[in-house]
């Protein structure tokens, strides 16, 4: 449990780096976001989490 709410709150300071020093870049990013069909916004997502599932086993293996 602790090292997922160590997880989570890293989470939250990646956010918090784009969102709090590159508000321009967010915004830009969350208009692309809108136009983007959904099969690819399903890839992405499903890479992101293999990538991030990949990442921890490496660390924690």
């Amino acid at each position: 449990m602790t090292d997922f709410l160590a997880a989570i709150g890293l989470v939250l300071v990646v956010e918090g780096l784009v969102y709090g020093g590159f508000p321009g870049l967010a915004k830009k990013l969350a208009t692309e976001v809108i136009g983007m069909p959904e099969q690819a916004l399903r890839i992405a997502g499903l890479a992101s989490i293999a990538a991030g599932v990949g990442i921890v086993w490496l660390v924690r293996g």
